[in-house]
């Protein structure tokens, strides 16, 4: 019982931590130095881009609001939140994925602040795509 305890608290600090992730993406564009970078890209290219950022942001609060408000009933067993808990495993997998697939080292290497960002991401990822597998196994062994 207290290893489901521990589950359902972990669930929700992932939901904390994404909801904040995506309230993050408010100031990322500053952060990331965007008005200067697209300042000189097409119009079109600069509206698609803030709003991918837009919608992103929306995911991660989404998507962080689940475990947050619902994290007992997700790891209830029932077919619904099983299948929410696998898909949350894999989007969050995926993104863990191109953290390290993707994104070239030539951006954060000899960069603290970057390089800070990099491995507090990694971590971020691993511990938010475990916690869902975890679940995922926990749910679909009821």
């Amino acid at each position: 019982m207290t290893h489901i305890l521990a589950l359902t608290w972990q669930l929700r600090l992932v939901g904390v931590a994404l909801i904040g992730m995506g309230l993050l993406h408010v100031v990322l564009p500053r952060i990331l130095g965007w008005p200067d970078d697209l300042g000189n890209t097409s119009l079109l290219t600069r509206q698609v881009s803030y709003a991918h950022l837009f919608f992103i942001g929306l995911t991660c609060v989404l998507l962080g609001a689940l475990p947050l408000a619902f994290a007992r009933e997700l790891l209830s067993g029932d077919p619904l939140p099983t299948v929410l808990l696998c898909g949350q495993t894999l989007f969050w997998g995926l993104r863990w994925v191109m953290e390290f697939a993707y994104f070239s080292p030539r951006l954060w290497r000899g960069h603290r602040l970057r390089t800070a960002g990099h491995v507090a991401l990694s971590v971020l990822w691993t511990w938010v795509t475990v916690v869902f597998a975890l679940g995922t196994v926990h749910a679909a062994g009821q």
